[in-house]
């Protein structure tokens, strides 16, 4: 089993958006069973809650399922985890720092490296809390962006884990 698990702030908006689409993306690849997706957030303000609700409804219009109850990112989770995928810099950074070995932080990974027309400059998905719901919108298309490259590191790197 590949363990993934996507994080941003509270864990109400940017990754369990991110969890629903690559959850959608691995069940359309056929692969549900061999990579398990999740989420977290690198504060527990909303441990418990579900997605905030213009996250459930954008992910509705596209056609995703979701079922999700907000927590809080532990460091010991690492060693269970094969990518921990950071939503914008400030939560690489935070996840990195909390890693408790040099191969966990190496584990971190900006969810946007993977989409080949972001420029490094573009490494962040905005949080779109605080905006109108149009930020939902584009929280979706970035992530949606990102995910078949995503899924296709994920790939390779399950072949390499393969004996």
């Amino acid at each position: 089993m590949y363990r993934v698990c996507f994080v941003c702030t509270g864990n109400i908006c940017r990754s369990p958006m991110a969890e629903s689409v690559f959850r959608s993306h691995v069940a359309d690849a056929g692969l549900v069973g061999l990579i398990e997706v999740d989420s977290a957030g690198t504060g527990g303000w909303y441990e418990g809650d579900g997605a905030d609700p213009r996250t459930v409804a954008v992910l509705a219009a596209a056609g995703y399922e979701q079922d999700h109850r907000a927590r809080q990112f532990r460091a010991s989770w690492f060693a269970g985890l094969d990518l921990v995928i950071a939503l914008d810099a400030g939560h690489l950074r935070d996840l990195r720092a909390l890693a408790p070995t040099p191969e966990d932080a190496a584990k971190v990974r900006l969810l946007r490296a993977y989409d080949p027309a972001a420029t490094a400059a573009e490494g962040d998905v905005p949080d779109p809390y605080y905006g109108p719901s149009e930020g939902f919108e584009e929280c979706l298309e970035l992530v949606e962006a990102a995910s078949p490259g995503l899924l296709n590191a994920v790939r390779e790197a399950m072949k390499e884990h393969t004996p």
